[in-house]
């Protein structure tokens, strides 16, 4: 059973992480070696983000343009749809 939205959750969680890193190490010691890890992992995570956002049947046209955003688009998109189910939960 798989659970939904799970690519979307996991790639949101894993581009923000990211984000995070790399920041912090553009804060601290910038060490070539974590941005050259970190930077591409960053990069494949967003195109995972905006990639499954767009292909939800469930996501809107704006939590597919929030999906876009670098960094918490994924998150954007992930409490849009939790809003539109506990919306539809709460209709139906």
């Amino acid at each position: 059973m798989s659970r939904p939205h799970s690519a979307l959750r996991a790639a949101a969680a894993v581009e923000l992480g990211s984000l995070a890193v790399l920041l912090a190490n553009l804060a601290t010691v910038h060490l070539p070696p974590v941005s050259s890890l970190v930077g591409p992992l960053h990069g494949c995570a967003y195109l995972v983000v905006v990639v499954a956002a767009a292909r939800d049947p469930e996501c809107d046209p704006t939590g597919k343009v929030l999906a876009w955003l670098p960094g918490i688009g994924g998150l954007l998109a992930l409490r849009r749809l939790a809003h539109r189910d506990k919306a539809a939960d709460s209709v139906g």
